[in-house]
């Protein structure tokens, strides 16, 4: 396995390689043009070839993961009758609301991008309601032309000259994808402001829509109903306050909108299939749950936008 140089060009960046528990971690500034669609844009390989197996929990986020060597065994998404993938190498997952299993035989080399959901939506040009808990090969969402990326960025083994491939390909497909309605992008706005807060008829109201059109057009664009993108909202706004470690729960599930602390439970384990204490006590980053001791740190760890 091949990693190049570790510099990036001038005017680009420079590119960062930082140890990560059992990965090696690539990151450089983001591009302007990218920056106000993502939330996160990283490349990883394995210091060491693991098998492992994690739990993927909501994180809001759409996200392309292009694999550069070994493919998934399976990812598997819980609660969902036939969710699970088969063999699956690069693939599209549109925004969830449940989590899933992914399990790896070891050797991964990827590149992992998290979009924001209206960022996906222009990025992937088709509503985001048909990507909501799928895992998708690329080449089923981003047709042909994304097999041929995937072959060049894994014959690059230059990380620079890698970025510099997909900033290209996913700017060239940014520029002609379809426009969000902008009562969406306000709607999505004041709804993840208040982390999942705010109620729904209020937003209706806001935007100046009907709340059935409302539900609607924020469902195809966004990918989960408005409900829905609440509760994982306010389970992700949850989970930051659990990672302080400062509040108990009572007060977590006030600050978060639940009714008690039984509610915030009955959440997280609808949401990430685990509870909040077994969630603090796991190896976890961004969103991802050891599940044996084999398992590598978790391959989401954001890069910060720089």
């Amino acid at each position: 396995m091949v990693h190049g140089a570790l510099r990036g060009r001038a005017g680009a960046g420079a590119v960062e390689v930082a140890r990560l528990g059992g990965l090696w971690r690539v990151t450089r500034p983001w591009h302007p043009g990218l920056r106000p669609f993502l939330r996160s844009y990283v490349g990883y390989w394995e210091a060491v070839t693991t098998p492992y197996e994690a739990r993927l929990v909501p994180t809001g986020c759409a996200t392309l993961l292009i694999s550069l060597a070994e493919p998934f065994s399976q990812v598997r998404r819980l609660g969902v009758p036939g969710g699970g993938s088969g063999r699956i190498g690069s693939l599209v997952v549109g925004l969830e609301d449940r989590p899933a299993i992914c399990v790896h035989p070891g050797g991964q080399e990827a590149i992992r991008v998290e979009f924001t959901p209206l960022g996906a939506y222009r990025l992937f040009g088709m509503p985001m309601s048909e990507l909501t808990n799928l895992a998708i090969e690329i080449r089923d969402v981003l047709g042909p032309e994304a097999g041929t990326l995937v072959e060049r960025l894994a014959s690059t083994p230059d990380w620079a000259a890698r970025f510099d491939l997909l900033d290209a390909a996913l700017l060239a497909r940014l520029g002609y994808g379809p426009e969000p309605a902008p009562e969406v992008g306000y709607a999505w706005k004041l709804l993840s402001g208040s982390a999942g807060a705010i109620p729904i008829a209020r937003i209706a109201a806001e935007v100046g829509w009907s709340q059935g059109y409302l539900i609607r057009r924020f469902t195809q664009q966004i990918g989960l109903t408005p409900k829905a993108s609440a509760r994982v909202l306010r389970f992700r706004h949850a989970v930051a306050l659990l990672s302080r470690g400062a509040a108990s729960l009572t007060d977590i599930s006030e600050a978060c909108g639940f009714y008690d602390q039984s509610h915030l439970n009955r959440e997280f384990r609808a949401i990430a299939g685990t509870t909040p204490g077994q969630m603090v006590a796991s190896r976890r980053v961004e969103g991802a749950l050891a599940l044996s001791a084999s398992a590598n740190s978790s391959k989401t760890e954001p890069s910060a936008g720089r």
